[in-house]
Formats: C-alpha cells, sequence, structure tokens
C-alpha cells in the first residue's frame, strides 16, 4: 500500500470518531436540556413523581414544581412543590408534554 492510501486509511476513523463524539450527550447534557420541563423522577421504592423539574444539584437532590404521586401507577397525591433527596433518585427521564 502506498503511503498516501495508508493516512487515507488512518483518516477515515478519526473522522468517525469526531462525528460520534458530537452525536454523544453526557447525563450533564440531558439534565442540562430538560431544566424546566416535564420530568418523571422514579424512585428506589418504585415511587414516581411526575412534574416539572425546577432545579437539582451535584448529589442529585432535586426541586419539582406541579408534581404528581404515583404508587404502582395511580395516582396519590399532588403537590405544588416538592423536594426529593438525591439518594433515593433511581433515575429522571423526561415526559412527552
Amino acid at each position: 500500500m502506498s503511503s498516501a492510501a495508508t493516512e487515507d486509511a488512518a483518516k477515515a476513523p478519526e473522522k468517525e470518531d469526531e462525528s460520534a463524539e458530537q452525536n454523544k450527550r453526557s447525563p450533564s447534557d440531558f439534565l442540562k436540556a430538560v431544566l424546566g420541563r416535564p420530568v418523571n423522577v422514579r424512585l428506589n421504592s418504585g415511587t414516581d413523581y411526575r412534574g416539572v423539574l425546577a432545579c437539582l444539584d451535584g448529589y442529585m437532590n432535586i426541586a419539582m414544581e406541579q408534581t404528581e404521586e404515583y404508587v404502582d401507577g395511580q395516582l396519590k397525591s399532588k403537590y405544588g412543590d416538592c423536594f426529593i433527596r438525591g439518594n433515593n433518585v433511581l433515575y429522571i427521564s423526561s415526559q412527552r408534554r
């Protein structure tokens, strides 16, 4: 193989890596994107809280507004504001409007 062909072959994976890096989103990017939007927060206990994500910190402590509490898929309570300690959070997902 010529040296030019070797250089072209070496550049091809670099271009793929660059485009893959641009498409990747970190959890931090996701959390910034859903701030102020409807989310579903699942706790370790299985309880779901659905509402608008007001803010969160590095410990995953969460403040939500217009929050509804669901236990086993059934609406149990509605809260104006809700604060959840981060060590109880299993995951946060975005909700479709």
